[in-house]
């Protein structure tokens, strides 16, 4: 059976995407720690992180850091965190994070309430083609 992700990335369940080539998919968090707070994914369903090939994961780094850069302009941030964390979906996933701070990347602070409008607005702003 597909992982939550494999059915965003297939267009099954729906989801804020901020960028998709070949072989990843980026979108926003649902629940996310600041504004902008994206998700990316190899397409290709790997539960750990460090068993895709070298080439996926120089391809997915590659990847998010167009991303990123998108995130810092939009957001004016300091950096961009890229975390590899998360047990809850066996897919391999990165979380890219505007921040400006260390808090600002603390998975165990309350996450932000934002509204459908929201997401949409902030999924176009950092959209990468």
């Amino acid at each position: 059976m597909a992982t939550i992700f494999s059915r965003i990335a297939q267009g099954e369940i729906p989801s804020y995407k901020v960028a998709e080539d070949d072989n990843y998919y980026a979108f926003l968090d649902i629940n996310p720690l600041m504004e902008g707070h994206t998700l990316v994914i190899p397409k290709r369903e790997e539960d750990y992180f460090f068993d895709l090939s070298d080439d996926e994961l120089a391809g997915m780094v590659k990847f998010a850091k167009r991303i990123a850069a998108r995130q810092k302009e939009v957001f004016g941030c300091k950096k961009v965190a890229m975390i590899v964390l998360g047990l809850e979906v066996p897919h391999a996933h990165i979380h890219l994070i505007p921040m400006n701070s260390e808090a600002d990347v603390d998975f165990r602070k309350e996450k932000l309430q934002l509204t459908a409008e929201q997401f949409a607005e902030i999924a176009a702003k950092i959209k990468v083609e």
